[in-house]
């Protein structure tokens, strides 16, 4: 039976969420794309907003919540996995 090994899969969770919210706030502030999604994304994220330092402080609140999201997944899916 494969296992995840639920701190890379969590760090691979956090990274990969970090990068999309980091690229969606610029991408936001550059073009004008994804700012529905910024606007909705900052009610949870609190400073995330279409700016420099707002889409780093997205990038750290995603960094964060994918990492624990991922790894709770990986604990899960180990846990059925088993049975």
């Amino acid at each position: 039976m494969n296992k995840l090994d639920p701190k890379a899969f969590g760090l691979a969770c956090g990274i990969l969420w970090s990068a999309a919210v980091l690229i969606m706030g610029l991408l936001a502030l550059i073009c004008g794309w994804a700012h529905n999604f910024v606007i909705a994304l900052g009610i949870l994220y609190v400073g995330y907003k279409a700016t420099v330092v707002g889409s780093a402080i997205g990038a750290v609140w995603a960094f964060v919540d994918g990492g624990i999201c991922g790894f709770l997944l990986a604990v899960l899916y180990n846990k059925l996995a088993n049975k």
